[in-house]
């Protein structure tokens, strides 16, 4: 994204798999299996995470998550626009689709395969995301030696193909996110983002 006030960094997180071509945007840890689904072409892609260093003086001292992507193709972006979800109609004008985060943390995954991979549901919150042990989902997202602080590439527990969920801290929390997409001149999907809504134009107070 262009026209902010912030320098920004990429962090790459791995691949994700997408076999069935519905990427869900969720809060992984309140809504994943029911979160927002858009339509892509069925692959494995990259995500990367884009952190903004919104301190006043610049110095890597204030850093907030400001996109969560997923990459499909390279090119030159020409526009974004926010997505309608797989199924609905576009909204209203004024108003976007977009990801409730309410654990301040948003992920990308195969819609189809979260119903296939994950144990019930009942089970997720100890069972899952925080077991105590080195491979709980909260573990991961806090070791930099898994990837970088506040993010993680997990591949689901009943997963037989590498099915994964990769996810980030939602930069300044919880809040409705919107999802776009980027597109080159001939309207080519470049990326899906979660924008965290965290820039700002270069003439905000």
């Amino acid at each position: 994204m262009s026209g902010t006030r912030f320098a920004h960094r990429i962090h790459d997180l791995g691949i994700l798999r997408v076999p069935s071509g519905r990427l869900e945007a969720s809060d992984p840890f309140v809504n994943l299996g029911e979160g927002l689904v858009v339509r892509i072409p069925p692959g494995d892609y990259p995500v990367r995470v884009t952190v903004a260093d919104v301190g006043k003086k610049q110095k890597g001292k204030h850093l907030r998550e400001a996109y969560l992507s997923v990459v499909l193709e390279d090119g030159t972006s020409a526009r974004h626009e926010v997505l309608t979800p797989d199924g609905r109609e576009p909204a209203a004008e004024g108003y976007y689709y977009g990801v409730p985060v309410d654990s301040g943390t948003v992920g990308f995954a195969d819609a189809d395969a979260v119903g296939r991979c994950m144990p019930h549901i009942d089970t997720w919150a100890h069972g899952v995301f925080d077991t105590g042990t080195p491979q709980s989902w909260f573990h991961l997202m806090d070791s930099a030696d898994h990837l970088v602080p506040g993010c993680a590439n997990i591949v689901m527990p009943l997963a037989t193909a590498g099915e994964n969920v990769i996810l980030s801290h939602s930069g300044w929390g919880d809040g409705l996110y919107p999802v776009v997409g980027s597109y080159d001149a001939t309207g080519r999907l470049l990326a899906v983002h979660i924008d965290l809504q965290v820039d700002e134009s270069p003439d905000a107070d």
